[in-house]
Order: structure tokens, then sequence, then C-alpha cells
């Protein structure tokens, strides 16, 4: 095993993911396969704290569902109420109400924590 270290700077970083493409296949277990393992939780430390990935928007998540299971507008009326109403809530005119994220989850797959994200 190298020696493994914190990583603080953007050398180090670089450093940890070039080592990591060097063992990427290194079986669990062996000594390579635990600096993998402790080199992949450095990395994902570093990139938590530097390199955040913001909650996304729930209406962009509603429209990026839609189109995975190609919906329409309509197909949102028995989950969100009226065309004006979807329309309204998709234009960012209308905030979701609680029964709406609870549709929205259940048909949709949409983790909570999404939905009531602010926007």
């Amino acid at each position: 095993m190298k020696n493994i270290k914190p990583i603080k700077t953007e050398k180090d970083y670089s450093e940890a993911l070039t080592r990591i493409k060097e063992i990427f296949q290194a079986e669990p277990g062996t000594p390579q396969g635990d600096e993998l393992e402790i080199l992949a939780t450095l990395v994902s430390a570093y990139e938590n704290e530097h390199y955040p990935i913001e909650a996304p928007n729930p209406i962009e998540a509603i429209k990026f569902k839609m189109e995975q299971m190609n919906l329409r507008q309509t197909d949102l009326v028995p989950l969100i109420g009226d065309k004006a109403t979807v329309s309204k809530v998709l234009n960012r005119e209308r905030k979701l109400s609680l029964g709406m994220i609870r549709k929205l989850h259940k048909k949709l797959s949409l983790p909570y924590s999404t939905l009531i994200a602010e926007y």
C-alpha cells in the first residue's frame, strides 16, 4: 500500500484519482483493495466539501421524469389538478401542495427530498 495521506489540495486530489485508476480492478480484501477503498473514501469526502451537488429543482425533476416516461402535461392532471393547475405548477406560478407531492412521489418515483426543495 502506498503512503496514503489526507486530500487537502487539488494536486492531492488529482494524484488520488490517478492511483484509483491504477488499482481500480483490485480484489476486495487485498492490500490494493484496501487502498482502493480508503482512497475512494478520501476522494468522496474531498468532493463533497469542494464540489457539492445541489439538490435538483423540483419542477426540473418533474419535467425530466416526464420526458423519461414519455408523459405529457395532461398525464399529470390526476396528480396535480386540472390542466390550468398543471400549467401553473410547471411554469413555477404555483407551488406544489403536500397532496401533489405525495402523488408525484408515488406515481413518478421522485424522492420527497427533491419535491419539497425550494424553487
